[in-house]
């Protein structure tokens, strides 16, 4: 890599990454990291276990995300050259911390997709039943690696739209259970109102410990809300469009989060909510909207469609930036940028890899699958906790570098770090997650080993 983050061309075709990002592209982008297929059909469980305190989770979770977001955008924009936060964790922790990080991200990326291909299958055979589960998943990821292959307009284009699916649906619910409220709607469940958030065993029915056991959840859904430190080297703008981006994520987790959960457990009392179904086809369903399952079936293809375009995005840049420094020549070649502007190997491999691993969910005990989309997801504790201490290592030797300041830090950051410890504790409380976290643990032990034996050009 170049002295400014950027990748030394290795051949005559090969390019620095190109700005093809605009404004929209990366405040959509934000947008979609921050809101997956959970709110659509995990927030119904959650609610189960935290009842309206659920609010108070997201609220919670949100402040400290957009903290974690902050101490990432005070670092960056002292270089929009950088092509991530592994870049960061690189330079101001050491090559060690940014292998394991790396390739923790890496390998995350890839099983969020592999889960996302699986689930686009299910989801489908709502409308296909007889349709073999692998050929949407198949069909989605040939059709998002040629746009990944293009330019990254087009991925950053296709992604502006899968949002915007998600978008509409979530104001949508908003806007029509905020007229529910108004007009006091009478529901099968009786009269919608606000007062129904605290009627039914009060803000906290379940206590603190129900509240606790509901963070993980809550936390790993807000996964993917740090992709915005993935585009920065191909931002037009980056000095004003990163931040802007950062800045406007507590605005985004108050209107969707906060909010769509608030309306759902105004019309519906949280204990009639069922844990496995979708609260969103409940209310389309109970007021009337026909086909209100088909709507929400389709927003849920689509957002796993954009978790899918995003981890293609963030496996072949991750994937290039890993190799390039490698001192074995056919790992670097990994890493080539082609004429295009993109990573196309790198793009490649990722994408060979979600799709093996899609086919490899057929031959393997379920609880495989779920244990591997566990580790991912809590993997990104760890991710997220490297970024801030990469953030406080990064204030001690640069104190006045950025004009990006995190507001509050140093006291921010260990506040951050506290509640991911406290997020790790709560997930002792079920076995689900406690499987999860050990798994996690040994899976960073490995990398933490095999960095050892890591060497790269300097």
């Amino acid at each position: 890599m170049a002295d400014n983050g950027g990748h030394q061309s290795t051949s005559k075709d090969s390019n620095e990454l190109q700005r093809g990002l605009t404004n929209r592209h990366v405040q959509m982008i934000a947008l979609g990291g921050a809101i997956g297929t959970g709110l659509f059909l995990g927030s119904g469980e959650s609610i189960h276990l935290a009842g309206p305190a659920i609010i108070l989770g997201y609220l919670i979770t949100g402040i400290i995300c957009f903290w974690m977001m902050r101490a990432m955008g005070e670092m960056m924009m002292t270089n929009v050259h950088y092509h991530s936060f592994v870049d960061l964790i690189h330079k101001y922790w050491g090559h060690r911390a940014g292998f394991v990080i790396g390739w923790a991200y890496w390998a995350s990326w890839i099983a969020i997709a592999m889960a996302e291909l699986t689930a686009i299958g299910v989801y489908i055979k709502l409308w296909l039943p007889g349709l073999p589960q692998w050929i949407p998943g198949f069909i989605t990821i040939l059709i998002l690696l040629c746009i990944n292959l293009i330019t990254v307009k087009a991925f950053g284009e296709v992604e502006f739209w899968f949002a915007l699916i998600k978008i509409v649906a979530i104001i949508a619910l908003i806007v029509i259970g905020i007229g529910l409220m108004l007009f006091r709607y009478h529901t099968s469940a009786g009269v919608a109102t606000p007062m129904n958030l605290v009627n039914h065993g009060g803000f906290f029915p379940n206590g603190g410990y129900g509240f606790l056991k509901s963070l993980p959840m809550v936390v790993f859904a807000f996964a993917g809300v740090e992709m915005v430190g993935m585009t920065a080297a191909e931002t037009q703008d980056p000095e004003d469009v990163i931040p802007r981006a950062i800045n406007n994520i507590p605005v985004r987790i108050l209107i969707f989060y906060i909010g769509s959960l608030a309306v759902i457990m105004s019309i519906f009392p949280w204990n009639l909510l069922n844990a496995n179904t979708s609260p969103f086809v409940m209310v389309f369903k109970d007021i009337g909207i026909s086909g209100a399952a088909d709507i929400i079936n389709f927003v849920v293809i689509t957002a796993a469609a954009s978790s899918c375009n995003s981890a293609l995005f963030t496996t072949g840049r991750m994937l290039s930036e890993l190799t390039y420094k490698s001192t074995n020549p056919k790992i670097r070649w990994i890493s080539h940028i082609s004429r295009f502007q993109v990573p196309t190997y790198s793009i490649l491999i990722s994408a060979i890899l979600i799709m093996f691993s899609a086919v490899l969910n057929y031959f393997i005990p379920g609880s495989v699958f779920t244990l591997i989309s566990g580790v991912s997801t809590t993997s990104f504790l760890f991710i997220w906790g490297a970024i801030v201490v990469t953030h406080l290592i990064f204030c001690k030797k640069y104190p006045k570098e950025s004009s990006f300041k995190m507001p509050w830090s140093p006291i921010s950051d260990y506040l951050i770090l506290i509640f991911f410890a406290i997020v790790m504790i709560t997930m002792t409380m079920r076995e689900s997650t406690l499987i999860s976290l050990v798994a996690t643990l040994v899976w960073m032990l490995i990398l933490v080993i095999a960095s050892r034996q890591h060497k790269e050009i300097e």
